[in-house]
């Protein structure tokens, strides 16, 4: 029964508080994760505020234990470090370091301590109870900031705070909004036929089929024109043009043939980038012992 008269009147901070991870969940874990507006600014106040805010608010439950201004510094200082700490504990459990147990983690987390908040303020007085009240939270950070009563040294680290706040914040959404790009390359290998890279077709006996698993990754950051192709001795067995954007990958199993027994023969598997046939962008190659599938006659 208490615990329903603190859900009934929990103040609407508080309420903004379940309501943030409850929405990241939401738009990360279901099949909204894809509506990338709305996502990303819910991550960044989700990381960035949402639990140093409840946090605080637990900890904090009076209006006089702590000045607005002071509360919105810590709920930003704190948040920047219990992510990193729920990040550390969950490293050392089955789930790992991945998008789901953080989540969820993040939001257990967060959501505990804004019910503990809101049972600290239920017991407390109303007239003792913090609360927010916007424009009042305004007026008495313009106020703060204006005080006669404070040096021009406090008024100076005050606003150079706010100041240092604001420009975390707005790095940090500009290195999510334009992640740097990585290196540029381009994968490509060649697997045995269960693809695995073992079991290559070394052995072969002439004119029968033999198959491997060639691959493309495109790391380019740009669509790219590429060009597969397979040789020996010159003569090429198999050749195929392929166009892939970045990030996409192209696999397929080739067979080939062939007709030439020998030894130590060298099969080239060349891949050409944007028609330029000058010189391989990456070449692979394996060595094949080729026999000519005949049984050597028996001597009585």
């Amino acid at each position: 029964m208490a615990m329903r008269g603190v859900l009934r009147d929990m103040p609407a901070d508080l309420l903004a508080t379940i309501a943030v991870p409850l929405m990241v969940i939401i738009f990360t874990l279901t099949p909204l994760g894809s509506v990338q507006v709305v996502r990303v600014p819910l991550g960044l106040i989700m990381v960035l505020f949402v639990p140093g805010y409840a946090l605080i608010a637990a900890l904090f439950p009076k209006r006089d234990d702590l000045e607005g201004i002071e509360r919105l510094a810590l709920s930003f200082g704190l948040s920047i470090a219990v992510v990193p700490l729920i990040g550390l504990g969950l490293n050392y459990t089955p789930w790992g370091i991945r998008l789901v147990p953080i989540v969820i983690s993040l939001s257990i987390f967060t959501i505990s301590m804004a019910l503990i908040a809101a049972w600290r303020r239920s017991i407390l007085p109303p007239e003792e109870r913090f609360e927010v009240r916007f424009r009042e939270a305004v007026r008495a950070a313009a106020a703060e900031l204006s005080a006669g009563d404070k040096s021009r040294l406090d008024r100076a680290l005050t606003v150079l705070l706010v100041i240092s706040i604001i420009a975390s914040v707005a790095a940090l959404i500009y290195v999510v909004v334009t992640p740097k790009q990585g290196e540029r390359f381009t994968e490509f290998y060649i697997l045995g036929p269960s693809g695995k890279a073992y079991g290559y077709p070394t052995q072969v006996v002439a004119g029968e089929s033999s198959t491997v698993i060639v691959g493309v990754v495109n790391h380019e950051y740009a669509d790219v024109n590429y060009t597969v192709a397979m040789s020996l001795s010159n003569s090429t067995l198999f050749l195929r043009n392929i166009t892939l954007g970045h990030n996409e990958t192209w696999e397929e199993p080739v067979s080939y043939v062939i007709n030439k027994p020998g030894d130590r023969q060298r099969l080239e598997f060349l891949l050409y980038r944007d028609w330029n046939f000058t010189a391989p962008y990456r070449d692979l190659h394996l060595w094949v012992n080729v026999s000519s599938g005949r049984e050597p006659l028996q001597k009585f």
